[in-house]
């Protein structure tokens, strides 16, 4: 079993597709390739943290009945539904707030502020692919689909890429 992260999937959202700059010609293709990508990636008893805005409303029942894994959301700024609904839509659980992981990974949408003197990191989204913030670093790890090919990053890859950015400074 491994442990993914993924954020600002936007499913159904033409509007960020375009914004972004998606590297698809419609709405559909981004959906359909973001679902094959993820399930090439992800099986079915692996776990997934979506850290914030998932999809349009009234989307997310439909797509994620054909996303592998167990699902978790950490909510963003476009997440703005009762927490129910989106765990009767098929996520595990929901949460509001940043969430600590493994003791160390503050799990969030929108990047924390950390500094070489705590003890944390921060896995977030949000940026998409402003090129103000850095990829990653020792203590952060951006997962906007935008950075990671459009599929879920394993936690062990992340770990690797921080590792080594620590290792390189």
């Amino acid at each position: 079993m491994k442990i993914f992260f993924i954020a600002d999937t936007h499913f159904g959202d033409d509007n960020i597709r375009r914004y972004e700059n998606r590297p698809f010609e419609s709405v559909a293709e981004m959906d359909n390739s973001l679902i094959a990508n993820w399930n090439n990636a992800v099986g079915e008893n692996d776990t997934v943290y979506v850290l914030g805005d998932f999809g349009a409303e009234g989307y997310e029942k439909e797509i994620l009945s054909k996303l592998n894994g167990i699902k978790y959301l950490v909510k963003g700024n476009h997440d703005n539904k009762a927490n129910d609904y989106y765990r009767e839509a098929g996520f595990k659980e929901v949460y509001d707030l940043p969430v600590l992981f493994k003791n160390f990974w503050i799990l969030s949408h929108d990047a924390m502020y950390v500094n070489k003197n705590m003890p944390y990191a921060n896995l977030f989204g949000h940026v998409h692919n402003n090129p103000i913030i850095k990829d990653y670093s020792n203590q952060h790890f951006c997962v906007s689909v935008e950075r990671i090919n459009y599929m879920p990053i394993s936690f062990d890859e992340i770990s690797k890429k921080v590792i080594e950015a620590g290792n390189n400074e």
